[in-house]
């Protein structure tokens, strides 16, 4: 933990697994009762499929009442990502307007924590934008696991990438946080893919999280979960197949260093700096020039701590 706690090295243990399919419209609906569920989108340059995404979710699950609002959080777009995310009939929100007088955040990390500010549901669920072939169960499965079965604080999609066949899809995951995991949380380590973009959880429990920023936030909330509430409540949920944007070694980079410094500064903050340089030889230059990557994993504070949260759902549980 980030407060300098010892990490909880707890045996590997099988955590409970469903598939999407357990947990028809019909199962979702009839268990739903008041439970208030929220969808929330990062985007980041994002028009070529956010659209279709934000398409599907209204009609297969916004509508029938599954769900009870779609957000997509526009993340410093320099395309039409708001402008076709707002006409598919998603609420928008730019992500830098939303508590600017709390400082200047990072990436991933940043826009799901903010995201915890601008949702009300009693569930909050965060699925990535970039999903080609798009289906309602990458939100369905996430949702059934959390309203249809009990003592679940946190879900997590897992599924096949095809695109992994060309450079190996998932090489974070199996050259990076894996062996973390199995080095200082073999607790999580029955995990089919912790780094996945697809997964929710009980807002009373996320609140209290705090929310690494950049692309450490979702290992982050995992461990973090782990070593508060215990893995009893934590999930997996097979979702199929997933089709995306397959990603460049040179774009995985920073994000396996992420990786790499938010899992090591929860075993001792002082083995790793919230912010570090990546460092490359420059190819271009005969490798004589070293071109530099600041990799940012500073945490938000957990939700509860922060004021306005805590007014925002005072608001809410009044009405």
């Amino acid at each position: 933990m980030a407060n300098g706690a010892a990490p909880s090295r707890g045996a590997p243990r099988a955590l409970r697994s469903f598939h999407h399919k357990d947990f028809p419209l019909d199962r979702i609906l009839a268990e739903k009762g008041t439970t208030t569920v929220s969808v929330c989108l990062p985007a980041r340059n994002e028009e070529a499929t956010v659209g279709a995404i934000v398409d599907v979710l209204r009609d297969e699950l916004l509508r029938p009442g599954a769900v009870d609002e779609v957000i997509v959080l526009d993340d410093h777009s320099t395309d039409d990502t708001a402008a076709v995310a707002r006409r598919a009939g998603a609420r928008v929100v730019d992500a830098a307007s939303v508590l600017p007088e709390h400082g200047g955040g990072h990436g991933k990390g940043e826009v799901l924590w903010k995201s915890m500010f601008v949702s009300e549901g009693d569930v909050v669920v965060w699925c990535d934008s970039d999903i080609t072939e798009f289906g309602p169960r990458f939100v369905s499965g996430i949702v059934g696991a959390l309203l249809c079965e009990p003592d679940v604080d946190l879900a997590k999609a897992h599924y096949d990438r095809p695109e992994r066949d060309r450079e190996g899809g998932g090489r974070v995951t199996e050259l990076v946080a894996r062996p973390l995991l199995s080095l200082f949380f073999p607790q999580l380590a029955g995990l089919h893919q912790p780094l996945s973009g697809e997964y929710g959880g009980r807002r009373r429990v996320l609140e209290q999280l705090p929310f690494a920023q950049g692309y450490g936030v979702d290992i982050g909330l995992l461990i973090d979960l782990a070593t508060t509430f215990g893995v009893d409540g934590l999930v997996q949920v097979d979702l199929d197949v997933r089709h995306h944007r397959n990603r460049t070694l040179d774009e995985l980079g920073p994000q396996a260093m992420a990786i790499l410094q938010t899992v090591l500064r929860r075993v001792d903050p002082a083995l790793v700096p919230a912010a570090a340089q990546l460092l490359r030889p420059d190819l271009l230059d005969g490798g004589q020039d070293v071109t530099l990557c600041t990799v940012d994993v500073h945490e938000r504070p957990a939700p509860v701590q922060v004021d306005p949260y805590r007014a925002l759902r005072t608001t809410v549980a009044s009405n």
